[in-house]
């Protein structure tokens, strides 16, 4: 199978080529996918600064051809962080976007799409309302997804990368993904998935956490510096410890600090930013204010407000690797959407090798909380079995053999706690964790078939 790529920086080339690819478009109610060997696809990312919608179309043998890339930004990052909800003004223009998007989608005729939300959305306090007039006033289903779904899906993108000899020539490489709403942290080896953490210091909800202290100050980017570097000292003898040699940066405006390092180099190779030039990045933006950032630099307000802040946290991260430099390779949730559609329709290979790098991730939890590892590995072993040679009765499929091996791995994860009643204590741990890949309902799932896997059984008066 052919490697899936993402011509991002060529879709102009590929607007203009839209007409002649619309021909076969155009054929009275015949599916396309059977008779010219590609669906036209469509991810949408409903963020909390920017909602943006990438249209594509899917080959058989997994290439993905990029058609349209439509973004407009969006308040309900800054309403949600600020105010805890969002407003009603921010959700009109939020549904008046979306239904524009749909309107387009139709004129490409795409049958299939997936539409994500993330902190923006997913952490106000009238979600479930703005969710329901999305749906009825834009005819879109949106899914909140979480920061372990949200990892998952942005390590299937740069998945080929983290292989790649070029960037990680036997050595653990950093992942840093600055959102909105937080930094989501991975580091990666070639055995996989070594340690991931989310930080709740995301490059808009730092503005409108400090947004009065912004006024007050003179000083405004070392109280940031500072305020982030508290945040995120831990890590220090973490990452010391973990020799990062590769650093793999996504999101908080990559594409802006790209731009600007190039006229610190004389050569700059493609995405990369070296650790000098983002020096120098840090050193004249950490001067500027936003108005000054905005005249200087040429940028919109909105990318302006973020870009301090983004520029801080890389550099404190890449601070503490041995990195050269920072490679960005442009990649966002809607591409992550996309790639786990495609996976999904074909059944490819690389979504085999994403299971398991789950079931890593699950692993090293175990091990964090001194799980019995032979222990664990014969259960799951036993489990399984029986799974398998009773598929013909209880007919469950592949996701259902995954959720069964976590909560098998982890089913006397409880015993940290206490060795009484641990089972309970098992089901409180798995339920607040964030395991890369599952959704708040899946964990919860996986919780319970820990939690009944000792004496009990489940009741109706049993709350969970």
């Amino acid at each position: 199978m052919k490697k899936k790529v993402f011509l991002t920086q060529s879709l102009l080339k590929l607007k203009y080529e839209y007409s002649e690819i619309q021909i076969y478009t155009k054929d009275k109610g015949e599916s396309v996918l059977n008779r010219y060997n590609y669906e036209t696809v469509a991810a949408i990312d409903v963020g909390s600064n920017t909602i943006r919608m990438l249209i594509a179309q899917v080959l058989q043998d997994g290439r993905i051809v990029p058609l349209e890339d439509l973004y407009k930004p969006t308040n309900i990052g800054r309403d949600t962080f600020a105010t805890g909800r969002i407003q009603v003004s921010s959700i009109h223009e939020l549904c008046e976007t979306l239904a524009g998007f749909y309107k387009t989608m139709k004129q490409y005729r795409v049958r299939r799409y997936r539409a994500g939300s993330t902190s923006g959305i997913r952490e106000a306090e009238n979600k479930e309302y703005v969710l329901e007039q999305i749906r009825t006033r834009a005819g879109l289903e949106v899914e909140v997804i979480n920061n372990a779904q949200d990892r998952y899906l942005m390590y299937k993108t740069i998945r080929g990368l983290i292989k790649d000899a070029k960037t990680n020539k036997g050595k653990n490489t950093l992942i840093v993904d600055i959102g909105s709403g937080g930094v989501e942290m991975s580091v990666y080896s070639t055995e996989g998935l070594k340690y991931t953490e989310y930080i709740k210091v995301g490059s808009l909800r730092l503005r409108e956490m400090l947004a009065d202290l912004e006024r007050k100050t003179l000083d405004f980017p070392q109280v940031m510096e500072e305020f982030i570097e508290s945040r995120i000292d831990y890590f220090k003898p973490l990452l010391s410890e973990m020799n990062i040699n590769n650093f793999v940066g996504l999101g908080g405006e990559l594409k802006s600090i790209i731009s600007l390092s190039s006229s610190f180099e004389n050569e700059q190779e493609g995405n990369f930013i070296s650790r000098e030039a983002l020096g120098k990045i840090y050193n004249k933006v950490y001067r500027l204010t936003t108005s000054q950032i905005i005249q200087e630099l040429g940028l919109e307000r909105n990318q302006a407000e973020i870009l301090l802040p983004s520029v801080i946290l890389f550099y404190s991260f890449l601070k503490m690797t041995k990195a050269k430099g920072i490679y960005a390779p442009m990649s966002s949730l809607r591409h992550g959407l996309l790639t786990d559609m495609v996976d999904e329709m074909l059944d490819t290979p690389e979504r085999r090798e994403s299971l398991e790098d789950i079931i890593n991730s699950v692993w090293y939890i175990a091990k964090k909380y001194s799980v019995d590892m032979e222990h664990s590995k014969y259960i799951e072993k036993i489990s399984l079995s029986i799974f398998d040679q009773m598929k013909r009765l209880h007919k469950l499929g592949e996701k259902e053999r995954i959720y069964l091996r976590a909560a098998a791995i982890l089913h006397d994860i409880g015993k940290y706690i206490n060795m009484n009643s641990h089972d309970i204590h098992s089901f409180n741990i798995i339920r607040y964790q964030d395991i890369m890949g599952f959704s708040e309902r899946e964990l919860n799932m996986i919780a319970n078939i820990a939690r009944y896997h000792s004496f009990d059984i489940p009741k109706y008066t049993d709350r969970n």
